[in-house]
This record gives C-alpha cells, sequence and structure tokens, in this order.
C-alpha cells in the first residue's frame, strides 16, 4: 500500500513518524435526500412519527434539487474519509409517480452527484411496490413505485446496462423491505441482476415483524429466505429484532449485516445483535443511513459501544474487526474490489485528539480526516453548498 508503514497492533490504521492513513471508508447505506432533515424538530415520538417528515421532503424534491442536496452530501462524505457508497435509491418517479422522460433520471443525477465529488457509489436501485402487506402505495410513495416488480427490473437493467465497465458505479438492486414488495414479487427482484449487490431492510422495527407474521405466518428474514434472498451478495440492513432462527438463516448464507448505529439510535430501532449474527457466519459492514451524522469512526465505535450498553462486558469488537467492516468489507458488500479501500486510503490530521494515540479507530472523527486532494471544493464552499440545498428543500416543503 503505497505511503503506508507499519500497521498499528489491532491492524485498522497505519502509521508512520509524521502522519496516521486509514483506509478509504465504505459508507455501505445512505439516503441522501435525508440529510435535509439532520438538526429539525420532525416531531413524532417513534419510527412512523419521523417517517411522516421525511417523506414531506421527498414529495417536494425534483432531479436538479436532488442533485444539488446529493453534490453537498456526497461531499462532506469525502471530507470524512468515505470513498464509496451504497445509495438506497427510491425516489425514482416526478409527482404522482409519473415517470420522467428518462425513468432512471433520478438514478443518472445520483451517479453524476457522485463522480463529481470522486466519490464511488454503488447504486442500489429499490423496488418499492406496497405501502404495507396488501396497501397499495399512498400518497408520496407513488414516486417510488414503478407498478410491479417486472416494470422495476426492466428499469434497472436500463439503468445497469448504461454503466457496464466503470471502475467507479456499480448498480445493485435493493428490496426496500417486506412491506413494500408483496412476497409474490420478491423472488422477482432477487433475480433481477443476478450478479450485483442486492440489499434490503429487514426488521428495523417490532411492528414490521409482528405485521409480517400476521399477514404470512413468518418473520421477514424467512420470508426473503423462501424467495432465494439470502445469498453471500446480499446485505441485510439494520436487523435489529431478529429471532435465533433468523441470526442462523443470514449467518449460513455469509450475508452481510450493514448497522448503522447513530440512524438506529436516532430513530429509537433498538440495538442489533451484532455479535450473535458473527458468530453465526454473517459479516459486518456499516452506514450513515439518514445522514443525521456522515462519521464512519463513530459508527464504528458505537457497534462496540451498543455492545457494551447492552451487555455490560467490554471487548466484543476490536478494531481490527471494526476497522475491516468500515472498509474492506464495505467495498466488497457494494460490488467493489476489497483493495480499493487501500488504494482510497486517507490521511489523519496530526491533531489533539490523535496525540499519543495507538489505534485510531477508538478516537478519530471525521473531523480529522484531511481533505482529499481530488475533491473540486473547499471545506467551506461544500458548507455553502449545502445551506443552500437544504434551504430550497425547507422553502417547498
Amino acid at each position: 500500500m503505497s505511503g503506508l508503514d507499519t500497521p498499528s497492533p489491532s491492524g485498522s490504521g497505519y502509521s508512520t513518524s509524521e502522519r496516521t492513513t486509514f483506509p478509504g471508508l465504505a459508507n455501505c447505506h445512505s439516503h441522501v435526500f435525508h440529510r435535509a432533515l439532520r438538526g429539525r424538530e420532525v416531531g413524532g415520538d417513534t419510527f412512523w412519527g419521523w417517517r411522516d417528515r421525511m417523506y414531506a421532503v421527498a414529495a417536494v424534491l425534483d432531479p436538479d434539487l436532488l442533485h444539488d442536496l446529493a453534490v453537498a452530501t456526497y461531499a462532506e462524505m469525502r471530507l470524512a474519509g468515505i470513498g464509496v457508497v451504497g445509495e438506497f435509491h427510491y425516489l425514482h418517479h416526478g409527482p404522482d409517480g409519473v415517470a420522467y422522460d428518462d425513468p432512471n433520471a433520478t438514478g443518472e443525477v445520483l451517479i453524476a452527484a457522485a463522480r463529481e465529488v470522486g466519490l464511488r457509489i454503488c447504486l442500489l436501485d429499490t423496488c418499492y411496490l406496497s405501502s404495507g402487506f396488501g396497501g397499495a402505495p399512498a400518497g408520496v410513495q407513488d414516486r417510488f413505485s414503478d407498478g410491479d416488480a417486472d416494470d422495476w427490473a426492466e428499469r434497472v437493467n436500463d439503468l445497469a446496462s448504461r454503466h457496464v465497465g466503470a471502475d467507479d458505479v456499480v448498480v445493485g438492486a435493493a428490496i426496500h423491505s417486506v412491506r413494500a414488495v408483496p412476497a409474490d414479487q420478491l423472488a422477482t427482484v432477487a433475480s433481477a441482476l443476478p450478479q450485483a449487490p442486492l440489499h434490503v431492510h429487514v426488521s428495523e422495527q417490532p411492528a414490521e415483524n409482528a405485521d409480517c407474521l400476521t399477514a404470512t405466518g413468518r418473520t421477514p428474514v424467512a420470508l426473503l429466505a423462501e424467495a432465494g434472498v439470502w445469498t453471500p451478495r446480499t446485505t441485510a440492513v439494520h436487523a435489529t429484532h431478529l429471532t435465533d432462527a433468523d441470526v442462523a438463516t443470514l449467518g449460513d448464507a455469509s450475508a452481510y449485516v450493514c448497522l448503522c448505529p447513530t440512524t438506529e439510535a436516532e430513530l429509537a430501532d433498538g440495538v442489533g445483535p451484532s455479535v450473535r449474527l458473527r458468530e453465526a457466519g454473517a459479516r459486518l459492514t456499516l452506514g450513515s443511513d439518514s445522514n443525521t451524522v456522515i462519521d464512519l469512526f463513530a459508527e464504528a465505535r458505537a457497534v462496540e459501544m451498543h455492545e457494551r450498553l447492552v451487555t455490560g462486558t467490554r471487548g466484543a469488537w476490536d478494531a481490527a474487526a471494526l476497522g475491516e467492516a468500515a472498509t474492506r468489507s464495505g467495498y466488497a458488500s457494494l460490488g467493489f474490489a476489497p483493495e480499493l479501500a487501500d488504494a482510497d486510503a486517507v490521511t489523519l490530521r496530526d491533531s489533539v485528539r490523535l496525540g499519543g494515540v495507538v489505534e485510531p479507530l477508538w478516537v478519530a472523527t471525521a473531523a480529522d480526516v484531511e481533505p482529499p486532494k481530488a475533491l473540486p471544493y473547499e471545506a467551506e464552499d461544500v458548507a455553502a453548498m449545502m445551506r443552500r440545498a437544504v434551504s430550497a428543500v425547507w422553502e417547498r416543503v
């Protein structure tokens, strides 16, 4: 690895006498437009109350404003040392669900935004067809829906064909959730891009589990298993409220599990069984999800810190395992070669916070990352771009 010297004892960071470097970070789960909600009173004492305000933001975005918000947010990710993002994208169509002249217009603006700031992107084109078990899309959800899984698959295959061979773009597939894709259409989504990453929100909220059991007699993980969803290319996002059988299913499949601890805390989701999943054979990755916080060091530490709070025991996760989750495993889960994390290595500032530190993962923050030389904007420019984009969103809400 060019420019990197002796690994630290636990192996996640690299140090020289003058600087500390760290492999490029992988943000494996992002909803870029949620960034507009950061630091605002959104109301509601549960996930479902927060979702109402999030939907209000989704309702006012058009491709131009989505692009502006994405450029600013992806630039913030680059400033935080992130080299690749998995964008879980379901804002597909215009008001009332009418397709744009290019049905993949919003996906393309997100890819363009990532390229503008030098960020690799796995565009996880998300199938979203219903508002619950047996319910038709309602309100802003019309913008998310392609009507059925076959029409979604036709659109996403067109998008994927445009980016074959790109070294900075992967087009993957996603099932929004078992409540948003009917059971008889899950297999169509799972097989649409058979060599690409496949991601799915699963068991983030107890209500989702209860509704799934009532409607199908199965947990979400079990229902998805019947559709052939769980393979080594699949990522279960959140996986917070799992049975022992669910854990075994994900482990037996060698699936990835993407935890998003800052968002899971923000939305009062709960703490996922990260150690049980690891012991079963699942592989950990990390994401910023709602982008309330964009700091993969904080996400990595939170996995261990939340485990300590739940169990009263320290040391379930060491820095090497968390560093792997935040870097190489994340790249792989998004369809990129894990070695690219080393190629995308970032330099950490010689800060007071890092003074005397042996293992940077335990103390570094996004603010400690030296700005990438290839980023075409200064940090002050990014802040101004973000202010303009977020203000434009709220002027419309």
